[in-house]
């Protein structure tokens, strides 16, 4: 593991930086000081709501933690195919007495302005989703003494990463929930992503920099797995979800372990980008012609996610989630992380004696 990374953590365990609210300061500050690395997602919230969650965490621990941040997305041609999908949802934005949101909200999520935020007031880690930063950004935030990360689904973009001067990269398999972080939203790659023991290796080949590994990771032989694969620590965001100090909507924890969601599957049809959730009602009747339109789609159905939120309703929600999910723990973030250490010792333990426990 780089040093730089070792220094920063007392178990190599990360916990994912999940947007819209999941992961807020209570969450990761717990998670840092039980000796893991938490996380802020900055993803949906304007610069100065991520500053004030910096100042918030900062005033819970004195651990080191970190901060993720959405690359902006490039322009969608195709607006009619959005007219389209806003037409197909006029029924569910009428069943829950709401209006559509507006496709046309942004499209940056304010990069700018949270980089700015993020080098006048530097952190100990930044993590990038849905692309590559460039190589100034990044040399930018090392001279300020922030680590960088940046995801890749594959082994050309964990080059692009290295290349672009970022200190580590996190491998995301496709069992991870949530958004997929490919750099380029390619409608005819759907369904191809690589499961992450392979991605790992392939990654590991590819590049020379540190490798995080994330999808799908619920106990800690699996962190002890992706380790012996060449990792140099586990990201886990479905894990967290279910804690007491996450934000996520109490019937969105309930179902994880819900024997009514049976299955997990990658979507486009409440953002508009591949993400993983629970196969619900809305999924399942949107999810075929939801076009490849993001963040215009997230935009479109923010209000009936929210609505449905309010309603406790769990088949128009987005509950995202890995496919893992049935393994998941109601325990403080805290405890979480001392579990999974021991679990992670206890297999690494097993390893040393040839599997014989």
């Amino acid at each position: 593991m780089s040093s730089a990374l070792t220094d920063l953590l007392a178990h190599p365990i990360v916990q994912a930086p999940m947007a819209g609210g999941v992961s807020g300061p209570e969450l990761a500050a717990a998670v840092s000081e039980a000796g893991g690395l938490g996380f802020l997602a900055a993803g949906y919230k304007t610069a100065d709501g991520v500053y004030q969650e910096i100042k918030r965490l900062r005033s819970l621990t004195d651990r080191p933690f970190g901060v993720n941040v959405f690359m902006p997305q490039p322009e969608y041609a195709e607006s009619g195919a959005v007219e389209v999908y806003a037409h197909q949802l006029a029924g569910e934005a009428a069943w829950y007495e709401t209006e559509l949101g507006d496709p046309d909200s942004g499209r940056d999520d304010g990069y700018d302005a949270k980089l700015a935020v993020l080098l006048d007031d530097p952190v100990p880690v930044v993590s990038f989703h849905f692309g590559v930063p460039s190589r100034e950004a990044l040399e930018r935030l090392r001279r300020a003494g922030t680590f960088t990360l940046v995801t890749a689904t594959t082994a050309e973009e964990a080059v692009a990463v290295e290349r672009a001067g970022a200190d580590a990269v996190i491998a995301q398999g496709v069992e991870a929930g949530g958004h997929q972080g490919t750099h380029r939203d390619v409608p005819e790659n759907d369904g191809t992503g690589l499961g992450l023991l392979s991605l790992i290796t392939q990654i590991r080949e590819a590049v020379h920099i540190p490798v995080v590994a994330a999808g799908g990771i619920m106990r800690g032989a699996q962190i002890a797995a992706v380790l012996a694969a060449g990792a140099s620590a586990a990201q886990l965001g479905t894990a967290f979800l279910a804690t007491p100090e996450s934000g996520a909507p109490a019937v969105h924890k309930e179902a994880l372990t819900n024997p009514l969601f049976v299955r997990t599957e990658l979507t486009r049809a409440f953002t508009g980008r591949p993400a993983r959730g629970l196969v619900n009602r809305f999924l399942r009747e949107h999810g075929p012609y939801a076009p490849p339109a993001y963040p215009e789609i997230n935009h479109l159905t923010s209000p009936l996610r929210k609505a449905a939120a309010k309603a406790g309703d769990a088949q128009g929600m987005a509950l995202w989630a890995a496919q893992g999910h049935r393994l998941a723990r109601d325990l403080p973030a805290g405890q979480l992380v001392e579990v999974l250490a021991a679990e992670l010792a206890e297999a690494r333990a097993a390893f040393a004696d040839g599997g014989a426990r």
